[in-house]
């Protein structure tokens, strides 16, 4: 260490007019392991600089450079961290605190005393030495202005003393007295020694002179050591008397400490007794509530409620060690568990009492409901229930299982309520439906064939396997049979789907069952959501969810995908109280989407297209479902029976198209306008009424797409199988009636195939015009495209009539044999055959003879340009002329 600080002084220090005085190996606490040096320094030159410097060695070489340095005057705290034991780290706190770890603790003592020092000497500033051993600073104060510094430049420092003020003008006055001295500075040494001399000199006989004070001084001691021994003697005997009243002060302290412990085991003993009869004492009017309190009267049951927390209260009271040892408390506890059993078997009791009366009373005013579409409210048995809604959270709390138990009960009375209201309502939705397909029909249905094999399947299918069936019922059945027997009979319809004709019911009978329907899903959706409400309240299952140990099992669509069975029931309390609630609420409603899905199933017997009604309504009230409870009971019942909605909407789609490909023509007569296509203008026209504004747009776009696919695929093959009927008369009257139903209805999702409509339309009226009028004007068709050909093939045109079969007599020849009576006659007979080959629903018939005019008159000015061009200077022209053909067109038109 002594080598690294002369290197340190030679390199760093010294070329800064700088003394090292101290030295210090450190590294920063809590990091690598980087050594540096911190150096205590002052400088040589006036006024003195106390400085702090960090010194690190360079990592190119073996030399040292200056890092960091702090002035002294800025240090604010050094902490030592320990100052009993020997701890190596230390902080010095300048602008922010500097945490060091030394390489020895006495090195860091050395270092710590010399920041002392300097600080004494040079600073006099009151800098905080926090966890330094007072020994250290005490073997660090100064005896005098020439005590040391630091251990080896003891005198370094001791050589250098800063003079004061005063002391400097006196050198300067004697300096100015003696002008040699610089100049002969021993003569002005000798002067200094022998003035030195004199003032010992003097200084010997004043000494002297006060020996006389001195003996005066010395006798006073003398007398004042006597007065210290009378005093000392005095106090002795004052001691021997106090030391019994010391005694007795301990005894009388000894008998106040005992006071002062029984005094605080007295006020704790009351303590505990106070919070014993405070928290544990049940007033007897409770007691008395909850061994007899009436609860059939609203005042009893408040009573009662009372009394239950008040007991809850006292038997949940958090006792401290020791407490459950005492009779009282024991006595206590057991009076507790007696009250609770009993109110609990009383409440059980009463509850259970209300349930079955309340089913019964319900039951009874069934029959009034059974005219109307309704269903009976139970807002009156859960206003009264509500009552008990504190109780039975008590009774969660205090007894689970009778707790457990009354749900059972409560589930399983309304269950069978529920079950017989939500039959008869739903065999009188049946018979409102039956009754709309049957006035829609007439007598249809007399005239149609039964079966009873039919019969019973459909009475399976409709209503289970009951047996029983009301006259009304059979009824409904016989309607089904019959619409199953119509489906048979009429195949050949698009529309029917397998069902009954779309054409025999008209939009009344439609949106009467539309409102049917409605009038269902709205029944039920409040009974299933104020029921949900009441099982949440009454039970208290809307906080405080446990630990699910089993889940039921669900579907893709994160909906119970299965009915529990009675047997699993019982497991319902082990889930979320979530789960107990959808639970509750599918063994209250189990028999909601069953019948659902059975009038669905009647609905789409009557009419296929009642299948698009169901579809936005139960879409609809599913999303208003979903925005009040997205996880209610309701929500996921109502979602299910959407799929099977769904997916009959799609059979009615996939029937449709099916009905197409299966469609049959009479070879005997004209096609005209085709089955399938009528009947996709009658189910977009009603698909538009039924969709306006509704969630499921989408589907209906997706089956729009699908129809007409299979529309314009299927009206192609019929053309082509076509024999009566040319095909470009099949296509040209189809695709005209799907563009003026797909331009009338403004169909956003078909623009593309309304345009493709379009252009087949036209294409086809086209080639329909010129292959009809190629027949009129046969040979002279003939003549004038061997003409072209001859043209074609290189044949000038002015050339044309020297060839001897395109010579200018053949060409009159051939005119001869079409004047104007004969081309009249031509076209009339045109006209007889277009229009039996055309269909009177189009009204195509003048539109087709006004474009086979403008073709026409288009031929025949193309047969005088070319007889222009040919046959130049001949004089050869048509036996008719274009104000001739307008004429025929004109008066063929009219005579038919």
């Amino acid at each position: 260490m002594t080598a690294i600080k002369h290197a340190l002084q030679r390199d760093i220090f010294t070329p800064n007019d700088e003394r090292l005085l101290s030295i210090v190996n450190v590294c920063k606490a809590g990091k690598k392991k980087k050594n540096c040096f911190l150096c205590a320094t002052v400088t040589t030159e006036r006024p003195v600089q106390v400085r702090v410097v960090k010194v690190k060695k360079s990592d190119k070489g073996d030399f040292y450079k200056r890092q960091m340095a702090w002035e002294l005057r800025d240090l604010a705290e050094v902490d030592a961290k320990d100052a009993s034991k020997e701890n190596p780290e230390f902080d010095l706190h300048f602008e922010k605190v500097y945490r060091w770890v030394a390489s020895s603790t006495a090195e860091k003592n050395s270092f710590i005393s010399c920041i002392w020092k300097l600080n004494q000497r040079y600073l006099r500033k009151k800098v905080e030495f926090v966890n330094v051993s007072s020994q250290l600073l005490e073997e660090s104060v100064p005896s005098g202005e020439s005590q040391s510094v630091a251990g080896g430049d003891e005198d370094a420092l001791d050589d250098y003393q800063e003079l004061n003020a005063r002391e400097e003008q006196d050198i300067e006055g004697m300096m100015e007295v003696c002008e040699y001295a610089i100049s002969n500075a021993e003569a002005f040494a000798e002067k200094l020694s022998k003035e030195l001399q004199v003032l010992d000199g003097a200084n010997i006989h004043s000494i002297m002179a006060s020996e006389k004070q001195v003996n005066i001084l010395m006798q006073l001691l003398d007398e004042a050591l006597s007065e210290v021994d009378t005093i000392e003697g005095k106090m002795s005997s004052y001691e021997e008397m106090l030391q019994s009243v010391k005694e007795q002060m301990d005894q009388i302290s000894q008998s106040n400490r005992l006071i002062q412990i029984s005094n605080n085991n007295n006020g704790k003993l009351l303590d505990e007794i106070q919070f014993l009869v405070n928290y544990m004492d049940l007033s007897k009017g409770h007691i008395r509530a909850l061994q007899e309190g009436d609860l059939s009267s609203s005042k009893g049951i408040e009573a009662c409620i009372n009394a239950s927390e008040a007991l809850l209260q006292c038997m949940n009271v958090p006792l401290r060690p020791g407490h459950e040892k005492l009779m009282s408390v024991k006595q206590q506890q057991h009076l507790f568990t007696e009250l609770r059993d009993t109110f609990s078997r009383r409440l059980t009791n009463h509850l259970n009492n209300v349930f079955v009366h309340q089913g019964h009373d319900q039951s009874s005013v069934l029959s009034q409901h059974m005219a109307e579409l309704t269903l009976p409210k139970h807002s009156p048995l859960h206003r009264d229930l509500l009552h008990y809604a504190k109780l039975m959270e008590w009774l969660k709390n205090t007894q689970r299982e009778k707790y457990e138990g009354l749900s059972r009960t409560y589930v399983d009375y309304m269950t069978r309520l529920y079950e017989r209201e939500i039959k008869d309502f739903f065999e009188v939705a049946k018979i409102k439906m039956a009754g709309t397909a049957k006035e829609g029909k007439g007598n249809k249905f007399a005239t149609l064939p039964r079966k009873e094999s039919a019969f019973k399947q459909e009475t399976e299918s409709l209503h289970g396997s009951s047996g029983k069936l009301t006259g009304s019922t059979s009824s409904l059945n016989k309607l089904a049979v019959q619409s199953s027997s119509s489906r048979r009979s009429q195949s050949s319809s698009l529309l029917d789907m397998g069902n009954m004709s779309a054409s025999d019911l008209d939009v009344a009978d439609r949106t009467k069952f539309d409102k049917i329907f409605e009038q269902v899903l709205s029944e039920l959706e409040p009974l299933c959501l104020a029921e949900q409400d009441f099982i949440s309240k009454f039970f208290k299952l809307q906080q405080h969810p446990t630990l699910a140990q089993g889940e039921v099992e669900e579907s893709d669509g994160g909906v119970p995908s299965r009915q529990p069975p009675p047997g699993e029931y019982r497991h319902f309390i082990s889930s979320t109280e979530k789960d107990m609630v959808r639970l509750m609420m599918n063994k209250v409603f189990q028999s909601i989407e069953t019948e659902l899905n059975s009038l669905i199933t009647l609905g789409d017997k009557i009419d296929t297209f009642h299948s698009l009604y169901m579809l936005v309504k139960m879409s609809h009230h599913v999303w208003t479902a979903e925005n009040v409870d997205p996880a209610s009971y309701l929500s996921t019942t109502l979602g299910n029976v959407l799929v099977t909605v769904k997916r009959n909407f799609d059979k009615c789609i996939s029937g449709q198209i099916r009905q197409m490909e299966e469609v049959k023509i009479s070879k005997k007569s004209k096609v005209g306008i085709l089955p399938f296509v009528a009947g996709f203008e009658e189910f977009a026209e009603l698909a538009e009424t039924i969709f306006r504004n509704a969630e499921r747009r989408g589907d209906l776009d997706k089956a729009y797409v699908k129809l007409i696919r299979a529309v314009f695929m299927n009206v192609e093959k019929v053309a082509n199988e076509s024999q009566k009927t040319p095909r470009d008369v099949v296509m040209m009257e189809n695709f005209h009636h799907i563009f003026s139903t797909l331009s009338h209805l403004k169909i956003s999702c078909l623009e593309t195939e309304r345009r493709e409509a379009k252009h087949k339309y036209t294409d086809h009226l086209q080639s329909y015009v010129i292959n009809s009028l190629g027949q009129p004007l046969e040979k002279l068709n003939h003549f004038f495209e061997g003409v072209e050909a001859r043209v074609a093939q290189g044949v000038r045109e002015d050339e044309v009539s020297y060839q001897l079969a395109f010579n200018k007599q053949e060409l009159r020849k051939v005119i001869k044999e079409y004047p104007g009576k004969e081309v009249k006659k031509g076209l009339d007979n045109l006209y007889k055959k277009v229009d039996k080959h055309l269909c009177e629903e189009e009204s195509l018939l003048q539109v087709v003879w006004h474009s086979m005019q403008d073709e026409f008159i288009r031929q025949y000015k193309h047969f005088e340009g070319l007889i222009g061009r040919c046959y130049p200077g001949s004089g050869i022209t048509m036996e008719f002329t274009i104000g001739d053909m307008l004429e025929y067109f004109s008066s063929i038109a009219q005579s038919h």
